[in-house]
């Protein structure tokens, strides 16, 4: 993830590893520090968290693999069980929707 952001991870909290921290100001004028995407590595999971709803990446997720989806994130069961061509391009597509939502670059 280091590499197809340009950014370094950075620990947010004990569990969870970003990339591309920003400030971030939803519509409804609330503000917060997010993450262009974010992962944590679960017990049964790991999860990904990434920029914008789960629907941005429908072409992409028809052809990863083995995934789990919740209400924002994308759970792999195990990482070398999706294809990691694909990994890379959700990676880049949510630092990518991150930075065209929060007006930068």
């Amino acid at each position: 993830m280091q590499e197809a952001t340009g950014e370094p991870a950075v620990l947010w909290g004990t569990a969870i590893v970003g990339f591309e921290l920003r400030h971030y100001r939803y519509a409804a004028g609330i503000e917060d520090d997010i993450a262009a995407v974010s992962f944590s590595p679960r017990k049964a999971r790991t999860a990904l968290y990434l920029s914008g709803g789960l629907d941005e990446y429908n072409d992409l997720l028809a052809r990863l693999g083995q995934y789990k989806t919740g209400k924002g994130c994308l759970y792999l069961r195990r990482v070398d069980d999706v294809d990691r061509e694909v990994l890379r391009e959700i990676v880049v597509r949510s630092q990518r929707l991150a930075t065209s939502r929060n007006g930068r670059r």
